[in-house]
Parts: structure tokens; C-alpha cells; sequence
């Protein structure tokens, strides 16, 4: 018999990836076999690593940044969006020597953002607009607020030795955020699904050569990180212990982001939905301006895998 092909997924040590996480472990412990493929989780530790790889096709799919897929679609990395990962799952996070009271105090602050194109950076930017203050770069003189992109695992040290308060705080995935609370550095503002309420963020793509050449394989590991994402739902401790290891996390901190509030992140509804795309999309192009082109978002997604995994 053949060697089963290898599918190769790029993801970060981030609650977001859990599914990934909760399928490798059931492969490992062969309490679930795959028939097609060999699933192949390939750690990155930023951004720009992850969509490097997408593009240079060293990984076969990732997880990844809803705004960060489609701006490597449009520039011509033939990919799929094949489903989300999750829903909601982000905090802002404000450091605790910053003396951040209300929105308005960030003015003159440096705020740490994971990725520009990030559904991170636009709920901050919508969270500044409302207190009329505008984000930027430090060389943007029109700029109240600094944003500054760094690798989600290091912002919570940054914060941390960061004595002068300079950092006013970061927006970012968990358990980044909750780790950083139970370390004593930052405080919570507000949890992102109380911005926008089962928000897309990150999802599942595939380049399109290895969806054409190895559709069955694409449609088992579819419809494991489906039954995933219900397990995550429905037994948050036992996935907290698989999310310990996987995420290289304190246990006790898994076990907060999984169910305190319950809906802090949600695993159970990954059916790629166009309109929230479109939501990110419209608001990056026309308001944030950091989209400059809109793509073809039913083109962009492939909903096929995920209907198939009986996906909600």
C-alpha cells in the first residue's frame, strides 16, 4: 500500500488552532484513524510566518487571519477558505502600570496588535473611533494611539517588563490575554464578543493544487475539526487538558478561556458564512483603508468540505 499522503497545516499556539490541537491528539491516541492522509501540525510562532508559508507552499493549509487569507488570495496564492475555526475567542487587554482608566486613555500609548490585517485591529480601530481617537504608527503625525504588530506570544512579557507604562495594553487571541491576567501584568477590558458577537476571525485554508489532488483527505480532516469543535463544546475540561499540551499552556488558564464565560470562545458553528466576511472585508476597504481591492468572497470560499462534515 502507498504511504498515505502527508497534509501539512501551519497554526500558532493559540486557542483560536484549538480544533487542530483536539484532532492531533485523537490521531495520536488512535482514537480516530484517517484513511487518506497523514495530518502534520507545523507550529509557527508569528503572522508573517504563517502566511509566508501559505505562499511559498511549504504548508499545504493553515490557520489563519480571516482579513490575512483573503488579502493572500488577491495576490494570487491559490487557496480556498474551507471553514472557521472558531467564533469570537479575543480580548483587549490593558497593562496594569499604564493607569488606563477608559478608552481615552490610551491616547499617546502604544497598543500591541497581533497582525494589521486582523480582526483584532479592526475591532480596536471601531473601539478608538467611538471615542473619536485614531490609531497609527508612530510616525503618523495625525495619530493618537500607536499601534505596533508583535507575535501574539510575546506580548504578555512585553507588557510585563514594560515599567515606564508606555504600552497601554493588547488586543489579541486567548489564552494570551488570560495569561497575562493571571500573571499579574494586564486587566481586562472587554472580551471581543461583546464587540461583535460570534465574530469569524480565524479560518481554515487549503491551496487549491492539494484540495484538487487530495479532496478525500481534505474532507476527513474537515470533518474531524467539525466533531472537534463539538467536543470543545461539550467537555471544556477534558479539551483544557488537550489545550494545555497543545498550546504549551497552564491548564488552569485553558479551563478559564474554555468556559468562563462559556461563549468567552466558540468551537460548535464553523460553517464559513459569507456575510461576516464580507463584514471584515467592507469595513478594512472602506473605513480602515488597509484593504485597497475587495476579492470575490463566494470565489474565495469553498463551502463543499464543510457542508459534507455536516458543519453548522
Amino acid at each position: 500500500m502507498a504511504d498515505k499522503q502527508v497534509i501539512k497545516i501551519g497554526h500558532l499556539k493559540i486557542s483560536d488552532h484549538l480544533i487542530l490541537g483536539v484532532t492531533n491528539d485523537k490521531l495520536q491516541k488512535g482514537e480516530e484513524t484517517f484513511q487518506h492522509c497523514t495530518l502534520e501540525p507545523v507550529l509557527k510562532y508569528g503572522w508573517n510566518e504563517v502566511a509566508d508559508a501559505l505562499a511559498e507552499g511549504s504548508i499545504d493549509g493553515a490557520f489563519v487571519l480571516a482579513p490575512t487569507a483573503m488579502d493572500l488570495y488577491k495576490s494570487g496564492v491559490g487557496m480556498k477558505l474551507i471553514l472557521f475555526t472558531h467564533k469570537s475567542g479575543s480580548v483587549l487587554v490593558k497593562n496594569k502600570t499604564a493607569n488606563i482608566k477608559n478608552l481615552k486613555d490610551f491616547k499617546g500609548k502604544v497598543v500591541l496588535i497581533p497582525y494589521q490585517l486582523s480582526v483584532h485591529n479592526m475591532l480596536f480601530h471601531k473601539l478608538l473611533a467611538e471615542v473619536g481617537l485614531k490609531p497609527g504608527t508612530t510616525n503618523d503625525p495625525e495619530a493618537d494611539v500607536f499601534l505596533e504588530v508583535m507575535a501574539p506570544s510575546m506580548m504578555p512579557e512585553a507588557v510585563q517588563y514594560d515599567e515606564e507604562g508606555e504600552i497601554g495594553g493588547f488586543i489579541v487571541a486567548e489564552p494570551i490575554g488570560t495569561q497575562a491576567i493571571a500573571s499579574g501584568f494586564g486587566e481586562e477590558i472587554c472580551l471581543t464578543k461583546d464587540l461583535w458577537p460570534n465574530h469569524p476571525c480565524c479560518v481554515f485554508v487549503v491551496r487549491d493544487e492539494v484540495i484538487n489532488n487530495h479532496a478525500d483527505a481534505i474532507h476527513e480532516i474537515t470533518s474531524s475539526l467539525v466533531k472537534s469543535g463539538l467536543f470543545i463544546e461539550e467537555k471544556p475540561a477534558e479539551a483544557a487538558k488537550v489545550g494545555a499540551a497543545f498550546l504549551g499552556q497552564d491548564e488552569e488558564v485553558m479551563k478559564k478561556v474554555l468556559s468562563d464565560p462559556p461563549d468567552r470562545i466558540s468551537t460548535g458553528e464553523l460553517y464559513p458564512v459569507v456575510e461576516g466576511l464580507e463584514a471584515i472585508q467592507n469595513y478594512m476597504c472602506d473605513n480602515m483603508k488597509i484593504m485597497k481591492t475587495k476579492i470575490d468572497l463566494a470565489h474565495f470560499v469553498d463551502t463543499r468540505f464543510a457542508e459534507a462534515a455536516g458543519a453548522k
